[in-house]
């Protein structure tokens, strides 16, 4: 099933700039994203970047055969945004690129060991990486004069889960505040379509993050002594099929809320606790 096409076809967004073009490609994948795809981005026009092939299509086939993908990396290696890596690496020869310290953890995720491996700031290709975590201990982002491919830290609208154990919501919210504060022109997302209000947008993922946060901390000053209460209190909607991403999102609040001395918290127990 061919996913989107180039500019000004459906199910893509295109901006363009002096090598900085960015076109979106909707790859259908199995993912708990409401979306069911996963965003696959080629980055530049004389040097390209392909981020987040997630799956094969017979568009993105064209696209990377085309345009020649000169380098091929991920915005976090969650299994909905790398399952093509290896093939589209293996027939295009491009330059194969990870986070330096998540090589191995890159490999198992895609099947193939990176050729080099990139910090914060590093360019590759026609893009400079930014440190996105949060979401992921590996996530980056890659960031061009036409905006962020930020994976998923952002979504144009709902929100974004932060897993514990891997999710870190202090991370997550400290990377919202620095995107809030880069202020790109857009955000490419893993995840539904192109951000044009970046700021507004992680103005507004605070803001969520912060209310679910002061509802964790009530519920347990409520009496609510386990994770389990506590996302029955923290929550007013139905959770039927995100149930387990909603209590692990709550694990995530309870673990920074516990290290910021807000509340106490036994990992191994489980149990909560007002300070």
């Amino acid at each position: 099933m061919a996913g989107g096409g180039g500019a000004g076809a459906a199910g893509a967004a295109a901006t363009s700039g002096a090598d900085t073009h960015v076109d979106r490609f909707s790859v259908p994948v199995e993912t708990r994203a409401p979306t069911g795809a996963t965003n696959a981005y080629v980055v530049g026009t004389r040097e390209t970047l392909l981020v987040d092939p997630a799956a094969r299509t017979d568009t993105l086939d064209t696209v990377v055969r085309e345009k020649v993908a000169d380098h091929v990396a991920v915005t976090h290696t969650h299994p909905d945004h790398v399952g093509a890596v290896a093939d589209y690496a293996a027939e295009t020869g491009a330059t194969v690129w990870a986070l330096r310290g998540y090589a191995d953890r890159f490999a198992d995720a895609t099947g193939v060991a990176p050729d080099r491996t990139f910090v914060p700031g590093d360019r590759v290709g026609p893009a400079t990486v930014v440190d996105l975590p949060g979401h992921a201990p590996d996530g980056v982002g890659f960031e061009t004069g036409n905006g962020v491919v930020c994976g998923d830290v952002a979504v144009a609208e709902g929100s974004v889960v932060v897993a514990a154990p891997e999710g870190d919501m202090r991370a997550y919210l400290t990377t919202l505040r620095r995107l809030h504060a880069r202020d790109p022109p857009a955000l490419f997302p893993g995840h539904g379509p192109r951000i044009d209000d970046p700021r507004g947008t992680c103005a507004r993922l605070i803001a969520h993050r912060l209310r679910r946060e002061r509802r964790v901390i009530a519920a347990v000053a409520d009496g609510a002594r386990d994770v389990d209460a506590v996302l029955a209190a923290a929550y007013d909607k139905d959770l039927d099929g995100v149930r387990d991403l909603a209590r692990a999102t709550v694990e995530a609040h309870v673990e920074k809320s516990a290290r910021a001395g807000r509340l106490r918290w036994d990992r191994e127990s489980g149990r909560v606790a007002p300070r």
